[in-house]
C-alpha cells in the first residue's frame, strides 16, 4: 500500500461518520450520514436495513458519492476525502457475521438478522484533500 492509500485509509479506521449521496428515482442526489469502516484494499463498508430508501436507490442505481473527515469547526485542519464508487448490497450469511458489531443491536435482533445488510463500496476515484493545498492528491482505480 502506498502512503496514499495509507492517508486514506487512515480517514476511515477504525469509522468514520460521511455523508452518503445515491440517486433518488427522479434521478436527483439524496444524502444521508452513515458510518464507514476500512475494507479490504480501499474499499469501504457500512451496514444498514434492506427496506432502506438507499438500499432501493442503489440497487436501481449503485453509483455512489461519499464524503469522510475534515473534522468539526474546532478541528477544521483534518484531512477529508471524495469517493466515487459503485455499492453493492451483500445479505451473504458469513459476510453479516463478520461485519457484525455489537453496537448494531440498537438497530437489529443478530447477524442473522433478515433485514441486516452490508454495503460495500468499490471506489473508481479518491480525491484526499488537506487544508495545505487547494488542489488533492488523486487515487484512481487501474482500468478494467
Amino acid at each position: 500500500m502506498d502512503d496514499l492509500q495509507a492517508k486514506i485509509q487512515a480517514v476511515f479506521t477504525p469509522a468514520a461518520i460521511a455523508a452518503l449521496a445515491t440517486v433518488n428515482q427522479q434521478g436527483h442526489p439524496w444524502v444521508r450520514y452513515v458510518v464507514v469502516g476500512p475494507g479490504p484494499g480501499l474499499s469501504l463498508g457500512f451496514a444498514t436495513s434492506l427496506a432502506s430508501r438507499k438500499v432501493a436507490q442503489m440497487r436501481a442505481n449503485p453509483e455512489v458519492h461519499l464524503t469522510a473527515g475534515g473534522g468539526s469547526l474546532e478541528q477544521m485542519g483534518k484531512p477529508y476525502v471524495q469517493v466515487e464508487g459503485r455499492a453493492t448490497v451483500i445479505t451473504d450469511p458469513a459476510a453479516k457475521r463478520a461485519h457484525w458489531q455489537e453496537e448494531l443491536k440498537a438497530y437489529f435482533s443478530g447477524p442473522d438478522d433478515p433485514d441486516y445488510a452490508i454495503v460495500s463500496i468499490t471506489p473508481r476515484r479518491i480525491e484526499y484533500w488537506t487544508f495545505d493545498s487547494m488542489a488533492p492528491q488523486v487515487w484512481e482505480a487501474p482500468a478494467a
